[in-house]
């Protein structure tokens, strides 16, 4: 970098101050770039409502260490969902709250399981699709954007350790039935 080269960095630096943390050289379309972030925040919404019900409704013997991990999860999901939005305004755009579209845009369902086991396995299923999303996402933004790839990136991190949890969880919920069926057949 020559010193002309500063020199119009500067300058540029000037112009356009409405825009903020969006320069001449963000390389991505910042409508786009808000509209996929609004579907983030959407699925991080609904992952957290998810959690919170799963949370509240989960009962039993079993329960209370599946209970801990999904206002855990509940946590982090609504974390995740603060720093998308906080992004989206970086970006000069405004973060889409509205909850009568809110299903619309996430890519994650709200279903309410039933059963512990159905709670665990939807909320399975729902991290499975974010990290699949993520990726696409992270692909997406590329060079185009590295701090909206960056974000993306921890937080796919975490989708990814809550599905290996929640993955553990049907493990350990899966062997224990066939014991407890075990027992069942012994003593009849």
């Amino acid at each position: 970098m020559n010193l002309q080269n500063v020199q119009e960095i500067r300058d540029r630096a000037r112009k356009n101050l409405e825009n903020g943390a969006v320069t001449p050289n963000y390389e991505g379309d910042v409508q786009t770039t808000v509209q996929l972030l609004n579907e983030v925040l959407a699925t991080e919404i609904v992952c957290t409502l998810r959690y919170k019900f799963s949370y509240i409704m989960a009962d039993g013997l079993q329960s209370p260490g599946v209970k801990e991990e999904f206002l855990e999860h509940a946590r982090e999901e609504e974390e995740h969902a603060d720093q998308v939005a906080e992004r989206i305004q970086e970006l000069g755009g405004s973060p889409d709250y509205n909850p009568a579209t809110l299903l619309q845009r996430s890519h994650a369902e709200y279903i309410e399981g039933k059963t512990l086991v159905e709670m665990i396995k939807g909320n399975l299923v729902s991290e499975r699709i974010a990290i699949e999303s993520y990726r696409d996402l992270i692909r997406y933004f590329a060079d185009r954007d590295p701090t909206t790839r960056r974000l993306l990136e921890s937080i796919l991190a975490k989708e990814e350790e809550h599905a290996s949890e929640l993955s553990s969880l049907i493990h350990h919920y899966s062997i224990h039935a066939v014991k407890e069926h075990e027992k069942g057949e012994a003593v009849g």
